[in-house]
């Protein structure tokens, strides 16, 4: 989605900075929460020499990585509908935060190519981080409570699985499930089962964890991969979703009666509280190269 910034910060965000010769490129990975991004500049284009330059070579890449990250950042869907970008316009996020994000993360140091004419270092942007800067609330709201709850069974976590094409609720088509930081998850009623605010963030700050079709399929007892198998347990409830909902489709839509699995037990409904949910999307999504 594109989003508009105003002018007067234009300069902020995006520093005419044409002359120096300095370049990034990276992706969003989902399956991870992060962003990985490498810095990379021409020695020559910016009259450095090796090795009494090396020094000020590293130093530009530092200054230029916050600048050159910071439209990607600003891009990451938050939910269905906002953008980074889009809560830094409103003023529900600061440029201030923003940087905070991408300076925090992980580096490592400057490498120099095999011919000593570019420099590059890598940057691991993480995005559980960016996450929790975005809770609000301190106690998690109730989820919705069943009248004539039926016995079920207690489960160890919840996978959904949204890696197929889906219909858009409301709309003629179909597509696939995009990641955000904040999905949704309603019911073929149109309830809404889960969103940010019914999670502690005393317990955790990462609403789903997104995964590929591959991680269930495994040759193992259960099907899971371990860094799955490890969030959501060894008797996980698996749900296949039924439509996706979100003017970007990012919110799994899944069976009344398979909502009704989760919400007629406590237990079931700590899950959710407990971020102990896994979204299964298609492979090609979970990956935006930049």
């Amino acid at each position: 989605m594109k989003y508009f910034v105003p002018f007067f910060l234009f300069c902020t965000l995006f520093p005419l900075t044409g002359q120096t010769k300095v370049d990034i490129a990276g992706a969003v990975e989902w399956r991870h929460m992060e962003i990985s991004a490498s810095v990379t500049i021409k020695l020559a284009s910016v009259g450095i020499r090796l090795p009494t330059g090396r020094i000020h070579a590293e130093e530009i890449i530092s200054d230029e990585y916050p600048h050159l990250v910071r439209p990607y950042l600003l891009s990451l869907p938050v939910d269905s509908s906002s953008t980074l970008g889009d809560m830094l316009n409103r003023g529900e996020f600061s440029l201030l935060r923003t940087d905070a994000i991408s300076l925090a993360a992980q580096k490592i140091p400057p490498t120099l190519s095999t011919d000593l004419t570019v420099m590059s270092a890598q940057y691991t942007v993480n995005l559980d981080r960016l996450s929790a800067s975005l809770l609000r609330h301190t106690r998690p709201q109730d989820t919705l409570r069943v009248l004539l709850p039926a016995p079920v069974a207690s489960y160890t976590g919840i996978i959904i699985l949204a890696y197929e094409s889906l219909p858009i609720h409301g709309r003629s088509v179909s597509d696939y499930a995009q990641p955000c930081i904040f999905p949704k998850i309603w019911d073929t009623d149109m309830n809404l089962i889960y969103e940010r605010n019914m999670m502690d963030p005393a317990i955790v700050q990462t609403m789903v964890r997104y995964t590929g079709p591959e991680s269930i399929f495994q040759a193992t007892p259960s099907g899971l991969d371990e860094g799955i198998k490890t969030l959501v347990g060894d008797n996980p409830l698996r749900i296949i979703a039924r439509g996706v909902f979100g003017i970007r489709p990012t919110d799994p839509i899944i069976d009344r009666e398979d909502a009704l699995l989760i919400l007629s037990s406590e237990s079931n409904r700590r899950l959710l509280r407990e971020g102990k949910v896994a979204i299964v999307l298609n492979s090609e999504v979970l990956r935006n190269s930049f």
